[in-house]
């Protein structure tokens, strides 16, 4: 996530210790450790909308991330802007990688993808408490192969 100075994300509107739970949130996929989250959620956090079987809550997350970074030891998140307002950010970013292992039941298929992402998030006392997220899934099941659905017969 860390990027070149030209590369930098705009960020507006945030008190330090919201950037950096903002930031945190997106590394611990990005580095495939989901106990940063513990430093950027707190334990009742709110994921809207849970990805098929996530449970609720900071550790609910944590599989899914080990599950996302086995599909895509690649990741990365390339943040574009955050902007804030008191206790909020809108977030603006890409997700790049390489599809080499399962994910939600599709078998890799080794292509790259790019899909963007837009995030809002509820901050109190430098942890987020809320996350409402919307991801391009349907772009990425064309960049990988996944979409059109071929029907044995026209395959």
């Amino acid at each position: 996530m860390m990027e070149s100075a030209e590369h930098q994300p705009k960020i507006f509107g945030l008190r330090p210790e919201e950037q950096r739970a903002v930031e945190t949130l997106y590394r611990a996929f990005s580095e495939g450790n989901p106990d940063l989250l513990d430093e950027a959620v707190t334990a009742d956090w709110q994921d809207i909308p849970l990805a098929p079987h996530q449970q609720p809550g900071r550790d609910g997350m944590k599989p899914l991330i080990r599950e996302f970074v086995a599909a895509f030891p690649d990741i990365n998140i390339h943040i574009h802007e955050i902007i804030g307002a008191p206790g909020r950010a809108a977030v603006r970013a890409v997700i790049t990688g390489t599809h080499t292992g399962e994910w939600f039941g599709i078998s890799p298929t080794g292509r790259s993808f790019e899909m963007p992402i837009h995030e809002f998030h509820y901050i109190d006392n430098g942890r987020l408490t809320h996350t409402w997220h919307l991801e391009d899934w349907f772009g990425w099941l064309f960049q990988v192969g996944a979409w059109p659905v071929q029907s044995e017969e026209a395959a």
